[in-house]
């Protein structure tokens, strides 16, 4: 058996037919590599989810928070990986509620955050929500 919210698990979801992943980018990252800059905990990620979305090919979308940043700068995102930085004044969480209210019923949408309200909010929007730990732990 496959206990669920283990990195088995999500890996088994992220498998199924049109599955969509939806990332809380710096809640994934501060979770990994809590003592790396930003800009390299960013790199790292999309560095780390390239050979798993290249296996599985499950459409990834990862949401870093740049509410309070003026200063971007992106890591070239594999392919099959689209990054967005939230809109100044707005918080990713907010942009990863909005993205999965955006899917279609019925459609395979998985949330990785370890933000319990994020969490919430998505699963009633009929999301599966993830810890940053399962996918961290397919990253390894």
């Amino acid at each position: 058996a496959v206990a669920p919210g283990s990195p088995a698990q999500l890996e088994r979801v992220l498998g199924m037919p049109r599955a969509r992943l939806i990332v809380d980018g710096y809640n994934v990252s501060k979770t990994a590599w809590p003592t790396s800059p930003l800009e390299a905990q960013r790199i790292r990620l999309l560095g780390g989810l390239a050979p798993l979305v290249a296996r599985l090919g499950v459409e990834t979308t990862v949401v870093f928070d740049a509410a309070a940043a003026s200063a971007r700068t992106v890591a070239q995102a594999p392919r099959g990986v689209k990054v967005v930085f939230s809109p100044e004044g707005v918080i990713a969480d907010d942009v990863i509620r909005d993205l999965v209210a955006a899917e279609p019923a019925g459609r395979v949408v998985v949330v990785v955050s370890s933000d319990r309200e994020v969490a919430t909010d998505v699963a009633r929007a009929g999301a599966r929500s993830h810890s940053a730990e399962a996918l961290v732990g397919l990253l390894s």
